[in-house]
């Protein structure tokens, strides 16, 4: 298991909150860290290497 770490942002690009997540790999880090898109951008990190942005979608 790898650790991952998603960062909600807030509409000004900073950090709302930090969410821990472990997975096998990339992309199912990615298919949790969706889950946390709820209005906020979320950034997936896996240590300093920076795996996606999710964007939220626009109204």
């Amino acid at each position: 298991m790898a650790a991952y770490r998603a960062y909600i942002l807030t509409p000004d690009d900073h950090i709302a909150k930090a969410v821990d997540i472990f997975c096998e790999d990339d992309e199912a880090a990615k298919e949790k860290a969706k889950q946390l898109v709820d209005g906020h951008d979320v950034e997936l990190w896996q240590l300093g290497r920076k795996v996606e942005t999710l964007k939220r979608t626009q109204e």
